[in-house]
């Protein structure tokens, strides 16, 4: 073999070893077609523990949420979580704190109510107010539109009014710690609503869903309520 041969021979090495090269810098190029969705599941807040002051801390698995708490009334929009079990714990200073696990499902939102409870007094420990949680779980979509009533109040039951456009009114049974449903006559608008202690906040209400009513006691001691929505379905577990 000559010397132009050997020169000749040496270069197309060069280009192979440089061709693997770049190969291996290179990165690859993917498509988002390719690319895994996260498959996850969502969790919210509504903060309805009203003895004390300072904001309740809402934590996730040990991770706190917002450092600076959520106040009386308070309604977080859903937070995205892994599907499966998560540990949820509420404090608050001056009160026992409340701690529950979910089980998180794909697409649907877990809401949890915390609210204070008092407990008696007894031999060994003088009455305190604890935490308790309760959990709303989503049943089936909803195609109509209506209200889902739910109270955390102390009272055993509170009787709340519905008007449709006619100003007719149907009253309402809601039971503590249960849910309770009505179909919603307005096709869009304020629905009003009330209960014996005068006017509550009207339920604005959009397309088909489910309008969750939620209520509590204020810290004066009178029964307050707060409106969210939910496109399925809740039951209290």
């Amino acid at each position: 073999m000559n010397a132009y041969s050997n020169h000749f021979t040496r270069f197309l090495r060069s280009l192979a070893a440089a061709a693997v090269g770049c190969c291996l810098i290179l990165p690859a190029v993917v498509s988002a077609q390719d690319q895994p969705v996260r498959k996850i599941g969502f969790v919210r807040l509504v903060n309805a523990v009203a003895q004390r002051k300072n904001g309740v801390e809402w934590l996730i698995d040990g991770e706190s949420m917002n450092p600076d708490g959520y106040q009386l009334g308070d309604v977080t929009g859903g937070i995205g979580l892994s599907p499966g079990s998560h540990q949820i714990t509420v404090k608050r200073e001056g009160v026992e704190q409340g701690s529950t696990r979910i089980q998180v499902v794909v697409d649907d939102t877990t809401t949890l109510i915390p609210f204070a409870e008092k407990v008696p007094a007894t031999d060994e420990k003088p009455a305190y107010w604890t935490i308790r949680i309760l959990r709303l779980r989503q049943m089936k979509p909803e195609t109509e539109r209506t209200a889902t009533f739910v109270s955390v109040s102390q009272t055993p039951q509170h009787e709340v009014e519905i008007r449709d456009p006619q100003g007719n009114w149907t009253r309402v049974a809601v039971k503590r710690l249960a849910t309770v449903r009505t179909p919603i006559k307005y096709p869009e608008g304020y629905v009003p609503l009330r209960s014996k202690e005068g006017k509550l906040p009207p339920i604005p209400v959009g397309g088909p869903g489910n309008y969750v009513v939620v209520l509590y006691d204020a810290r004066d001691g009178t029964t307050k309520a707060l409106n969210l929505q939910d496109y399925k379905f809740l039951s209290a577990e």
